[in-house]
């Protein structure tokens, strides 16, 4: 329950009340707009769980003016001019204060430490008039502002995608705006975006053209209903801490699990696409993991002033440039709808064929232009960049254990990248290279750690030091892919897939702790699923022992131990990481973070 205080007698003909009613508070009225303490008393008795309001009677305000300072979970307090929002995490500090009115309230507890959000409100009226002149102002100015109007065009994020922008978001927001009204939340609308698109997933895989057909258009559907879940989010200011997790994973999951539906379907008609998928699969994660890890080495500074950024400011000032230049990275818009349309009308070899000479020509685009802007600028990183950008790394027990005997190296300024790009090419062209079965891949894959560890023995403030999260994805889930295609077991791809995605997970899953500022995941984590390097010396002793002459080839009902293997690893991952990400995400300490960037997806 939350309760609203009003500190004096309400206005005559004022709609006060019935609007924090209709936004779920119990209305109390101070006898006397002079007696503080009254008020304090009324707020003294509610239960410390209750989401408080302090409000002065002379507001004058849209509903959705209120609604943004004291419905919103993601901050402890909220104000307005004659308001003041307090959730139960900031009650303690307000026990510490004398009475006062809600802006004097708001004021006291910033410099007790609480964070006081201040809503941008633009056209909407907030306002606590002196006089009957200024009430009649204020009066007018709210009816000339339909905040219904303000309220369904704030619920659309402000920088997305042109085909999310011009075809999802124009009715999109109406179907949020049904949900809410029905007392639907977000959770539910993401978890039928995700139910759909597995639906669409297994209509791929019957092989079918009906079922291709079926599965481009329930995709689609999927997508809107995933532009939903934020937008209604944003309408209601539903934010949860369990929104956030599912918010952060399902897109992914949708996804990836298509990918899959598609291999199966490709398999039905005797052609085999797995290498394609788990290429796609590689492809999307070492791109989001350039997004995530320049952006991490950002952290901290205000700005950027390289020549590259300056002219980029530009052009985002041109208005085709910008929609240009946001089609071109292939976010997930285009991207879903790319994948979809060609789902209906062509094959799953062309689907993925086309979906990665897309990607690849959109991850050179964006990663040459975050070169240009690292070997140009002049801003130093801070530590907490080169910390966050070292949790990306992901790196285990080897690495870690090499850094530290190798303490006293001292690197040049692109030594880090350079050493972590040798390492990629060693590990990736001994696997393809190397007869099947050979212990090549293992000496390659222990070069391979002793190379990364050596690339983390100083803090990652190097211009390029951003690079190596992406290139480790790059080394690890490449070994996987590459291994797995030259083994002969019908399975081994399969099982590969299923533990990249596996992995692939983890990593996402750092990327929004962090984006959420709580941190990585902790370091007996990292260490329990081996690390990035860990993992690729396992896999490659589990391709020595099993593809060549070194051991049994067969496992169990068809297939391959190499192939057990894959998939043994694949469920002990990924067992430990879901575990203890649920247990994070759930947890009072994960924070209710949805993405509001508008950075490809």
């Amino acid at each position: 329950m939350s309760t609203a205080i009003l500190t004096g007698p309400p206005v005559a003909g004022s709609s006060l009340e019935h609007d924090l009613r209709s936004l779920g508070f119990e209305v109390h009225v101070a006898r006397d707009a002079r007696d503080a303490w009254e008020a304090a008393s009324v707020a003294a008795q509610t239960a410390p769980g209750e989401r408080l309001a302090l409000v002065d009677p002379r507001f004058v305000g849209h509903t959705h003016a209120l609604r943004l300072a004291l419905k919103d979970p993601r901050f402890d307090a909220g104000a307005l001019p004659g308001v003041l929002g307090i959730a139960p995490s900031a009650r303690a500090a307000l026990g510490r204060l004398p009475a006062a009115g809600p802006d004097e309230t708001a004021d006291a507890l910033e410099a007790e430490g609480v964070a006081v959000h201040r809503p941008e409100l633009g056209v909407l009226v907030a306002a606590v008039p002196e006089s009957a002149q200024e009430r009649h102002e204020a009066r007018e100015a709210v009816a000339a502002v339909d905040d219904e109007k303000v309220r369904l065009r704030s619920a659309v994020k402000s920088r997305d995608g042109f085909f999310t922008t011009f075809c999802i978001s124009p009715y999109s927001r109406y179907l949020a705006r049904w949900c809410a009204r029905r007392g639907l939340t977000p959770n539910q609308v993401t978890t039928g975006s995700l139910l759909t698109a597995l639906i669409a997933a297994a209509c791929a895989a019957t092989g079918e053209r009906a079922g291709f057909v079926a599965a481009g258009v329930l995709l689609i559907a999927s997508f809107v209903l995933d532009a939903t879940d934020g937008q209604l989010a944003r309408y209601d200011l539903q934010y949860s801490k369990l929104g956030a997790w599912l918010d952060a994973t399902f897109d992914r999951a949708k996804e990836y699990a298509y990918y899959v539906g598609l291999a199966l379907g490709a398999s039905r008609g005797g052609d085999d696409v797995w290498a394609l998928a788990l290429g796609a699969m590689l492809l999307m994660t070492a791109r989001h993991t350039v997004d995530f890890s320049f952006n991490e080495s950002n952290a901290g500074v205000t700005g950027n002033a390289s020549p590259t950024a300056a002219l980029s400011g530009r052009l985002d000032s041109v208005g085709w440039t910008v929609w240009l230049r946001r089609m071109i990275i292939l976010p997930i818009g285009e991207r879903w709808a790319l994948i979809a349309v060609l789902t209906a009308v062509t094959t799953p070899r062309i689907t993925f064929v086309v979906l990665l000479i897309a990607g690849t020509l959109a991850a050179c685009y964006t990663t040459a232009g975050r070169l240009l802007r690292s070997v140009s600028r002049r801003t130093p990183r801070t530590r907490q960049a080169a910390e966050g950008v070292g949790a990306l790394t992901d790196s285990g027990i080897l690495a870690r254990g090499c850094a530290r005997l190798l303490g006293g190296v001292r690197l040049p300024r692109f030594g880090p990248p350079a050493l972590a790009l040798l390492g990629t090419a060693v590990i990736l062209a001994t696997a393809w290279g190397a007869p099947v079965g050979s212990w090549w891949p293992v000496l390659a894959a222990a070069v391979y750690a002793l190379l990364t560890g050596l690339s983390l023995v100083a803090p990652l403030t190097g211009p390029l030091d951003w690079l190596l999260p992406p290139l480790f994805r790059i080394a690890e889930y490449g070994t996987v892919l590459v291994l797995a295609a030259r083994a002969s077991a019908d399975g081994a791809l399969p099982a590969a897939y299923g533990l990249v995605a596996a992995v692939a997970y983890h990593h996402y899953d750092t990327v929004y702790r962090i984006r959420g500022g709580t941190g990585a995941p902790p370091r007996w984590l990292v260490s329990a699923v081996g690390g990035h390097e860990g993992r690729t010396v396992l896999v490659t002793v589990a391709a020595a022992l099993w593809l060549g002459g070194g051991g049994p080839a067969e496992g169990i009902d068809g297939f391959g131990a190499f192939d057990l293997a894959l998939t043994a690893l694949a469920v002990v991952i990924a067992a430990v990481v879901l575990v203890e990400s649920i247990r994070f995400w759930v947890s009072s300490h994960a924070p209710a973070v949805h993405d509001e960037t508008g950075e490809p997806a």
